[in-house]
């Protein structure tokens, strides 16, 4: 789970800050690789291709997919169209978004690298012995190597 704190102004005019939580499952993570031909093949093309409004696109989805609303009791997380709807309309999505689009590569690997479950980016350097999806997506899993 990963907490972005984000200082906006509302609607109102009124400055305030609050927390944002993004997650993504093992099931979630798995559902992207079946989707598209595979998350790596995915994200790969989309980059030789230097199609940036579809890799945009991509992130605005994962971002979306990824955010959600814990219960008090720590319990659930809860994602669901409406949630989502709502943090779309929040100025604060406006602010997230421009910090990726802004900070380019490097901002969304960074989210990736936090929403990502640890284990998963471990696994994943594992098998990627090339370090093509590592370096491609930006997980800084730690190092498997001697």
């Amino acid at each position: 789970m990963y907490m972005k704190t984000i200082p906006y102004e509302d609607y109102n005019g009124d400055k305030k800050t609050k927390n944002f939580y993004f997650n993504l499952t093992k099931t979630e993570l798995t559902k992207l690789q079946f989707e598209n031909g595979g998350l790596q093949n995915h994200l790969k093309k989309m980059i030789e291709t230097d199609d940036t409004r579809q890799l945009f696109k991509f992130f605005e989805e994962f971002v979306l997919a990824c955010y959600g609303e814990k219960s008090t009791d720590g319990e659930s997380f809860i994602k669901n169209d409406d949630v989502r709807e709502r943090f779309q309309c929040h100025p604060a999505y406006d602010i997230l978004m421009m910090e990726f689009i802004e900070g380019g590569d490097k901002a969304m690997a960074a989210f990736i690298n936090a929403v990502v479950p640890k284990d998963v980016a471990e696994a994943m350097s594992k098998v990627d012995k090339k370090k093509e999806f590592s370096n491609l997506v930006g997980f800084d899993a730690p190092s498997t190597e001697s």
